[in-house]
């Protein structure tokens, strides 16, 4: 069995977000596996070790993402790909083109990625790609099983759980509660080093930037407005209603 898991380097969400020039700023922030990406590997590697086969780890962004991509081949993937140029924008459409030209060219059975990434929050990536390759698509899945060309997936419905069976190949995407994902091991690190690593362009994928010019392009970017203390009212219950009613006309406008 053919996996491929498509994953993101993301800023740790226990980061600072510091905007510098309309930018977030890079400067010393510590990046890490998208968490809904991680538990996206760690199917991949169980399923890899109840059926057999191959799991490939898929990523694109600068060169820091190979950290991220090691991190992977150290908890059990085989092999890693990385696509970087400087051409792809973080525009999910273009995105989602370059993966799935990529992912055109190769022998596939499942393919797995995380709900959504916790830096945009979009969670079109995976979907648009199982659009772009014609196959069927799970989303949000906490229970995933695999019998000869079919799988079985239970996945998270607003709080309800509906079970959903496809024909493989297919894309799932991980929701919390899947799995916990294990940590690499020592000697998952050491392997890692050895374990193929291929590094890809726009070039080696027969695309050029006209064909994943953006759909969507980001204007401004800021950080919310800093929250103001809160006030004490003072009176009996009758006078703090007074008070309530007043701010809730005059400041908060929401009356």
């Amino acid at each position: 069995m053919n996996i491929y898991v498509l994953m993101k380097q993301t800023f740790d969400t226990e980061e600072k977000i510091v905007i510098q020039g309309g930018e977030v700023s890079e400067d010393g922030a510590k990046f890490v596996i998208n968490p809904y990406d991680e538990y996206a590997v760690e199917e991949a590697i169980r399923l890899k070790e109840e059926h057999g086969g191959s799991i490939v780890v898929v990523s694109i962004g600068p060169e820091r993402c190979a950290e991220a991509l090691r991190t992977a081949l150290a908890m059990g993937a085989d092999e890693a790909v990385l696509i970087s140029d400087d051409r792809i924008s973080s525009d999910e459409y273009a995105v989602s083109k370059v993966l799935a030209a990529y992912l055109g060219k190769q022998a596939y059975d499942l393919v797995l990625g995380g709900n959504f990434s916790v830096d945009n929050g979009a969670g079109q990536v995976a979907i648009r790609v199982a659009h772009l390759l014609s196959i069927p698509h799970v989303s949000s899945v906490v229970k995933l099983e695999l019998s000869g060309d079919r799988a079985t997936a239970q996945r998270d419905a607003e709080g309800d759980t509906e079970t959903v069976e496809v024909a493989l190949p297919a894309l799932f995407t991980a929701q919390q509660g899947l799995n916990e994902p294990r940590y690499p091991s020592l000697p998952g690190i050491m392997k890692a080093k050895k374990k193929p690593f291929q590094q890809l362009t726009l070039d080696d994928l027969g695309l050029s930037e006209a064909d994943i010019a953006p759909k969507t392009a980001r204007d401004s970017l800021t950080l919310p407005p800093e929250r103001k203390a809160g006030q004490v009212l003072q009176g009996d219950p009758q006078q703090q209603v007074a008070q309530l009613v007043h701010l809730l006309r005059t400041e908060a406008k929401a009356l």
